[in-house]
């Protein structure tokens, strides 16, 4: 890389500097430089002080600051972290609930199933008892009585299914919009 060279005022005389910084970068440090040295005389004007050494002075004020910076970094890194362990966090809340989600998908499809294969043996129940009719009037009452209990049964856990999965769903929505707001919090 090249070293530019760039002529500068610093509290009114006139330096070279040579860095690898661009002039630009070179002018503004150059700058910012002078107006600390300019703070400092007013400061001790003000207070009725005659300083001493101005560049000493300005030296421990931009050390000053550089050190706030430095902390100010530290204590961004130290957040940044914990936002990345909090992300990582809700990232795996979102898996689990997406794995308890897909899990209650099969729990459903395999109760659809055990739903229609009941009905498909209600059918035939009801076949056979069509053919047993008049020998078997009450066989056929406790048969009804007893498919009726199980279809309750069936659509009792098929509510609870239901009101489990749209339980899912909310947190799922509101494990997206927490998501979103870390995403743009981050962004």
């Amino acid at each position: 890389m090249e070293n530019n060279k760039v002529k500068v005022k610093i509290y009114g005389q006139e330096y070279v500097i040579a860095g690898e910084k661009t002039k630009e970068e070179i002018m503004q440090v150059a700058a910012h430089v002078d107006m600390k040295m300019q703070e400092v005389t007013q400061a001790a004007k003000t207070a009725g002080v005659v300083p001493s050494n101005i560049a000493v002075l300005s030296a421990i004020n931009i050390t000053s600051e550089y050190f706030q910076v430095l902390e100010e970094m530290e204590e961004l890194k130290r957040m940044n972290m914990q936002l990345e362990k909090d992300a990582q966090h809700y990232v795996q809340l979102w898996d689990e609930s997406k794995k308890n989600y897909m899990d209650y998908k099969e729990e459903t499809q395999a109760i659809v199933l055990q739903k229609d294969e009941l009905m498909s043996q209600l059918k035939q129940k009801d076949e056979d008892i069509q053919k047993l009719m008049q020998a078997a009037e009450n066989a056929k009452a406790q048969a009804q009585t007893s498919m009726d209990e199980v279809v309750k049964e069936i659509e009792g856990k098929c509510k609870e299914l239901e009101n489990s999965f749209f339980d899912l769903q909310m947190e799922n929505l509101q494990l997206k919009k927490e998501l979103e707001k870390y995403k743009n919090n981050n962004g």
